[in-house]
C-alpha cells in the first residue's frame, strides 16, 4: 500500500487491503497512546483507529508525542 505520511510518499507492502489506522501505528512500532493521528485532513479519534480504513494514496499526518526535560 502506497501511503503519503508526514509529506513522504512511502510503501508500505506489508498492509494488506482492508488494513485501518491501528494496523498503521502497529507497523510503525508506535505506542497509541502517545501518537495522534490525521487521515486526509481530518483528525482522527483513537476509539476510531480500528474503524478507519486506509486505501493507496491516503494522506496521513502522524504525531508521536515525547516527554523529557525537567529542573
Amino acid at each position: 500500500m502506497q501511503l503519503v505520511l508526514n509529506g513522504q510518499s512511502r510503501d508500505f507492502p506489508q498492509l494488506a487491503p482492508g488494513a485501518n489506522l491501528q494496523d498503521l501505528i502497529s507497523n510503525l512500532n508506535l505506542k497509541g497512546d502517545r501518537v495522534a493521528v490525521e487521515h486526509n485532513g481530518t483528525i482522527v479519534s483513537r476509539v476510531d483507529w480500528a474503524n478507519t480504513g486506509l486505501t493507496d494514496g491516503d494522506r496521513l499526518e502522524v504525531v508521536h508525542f515525547v516527554g523529557g526535560g525537567g529542573c
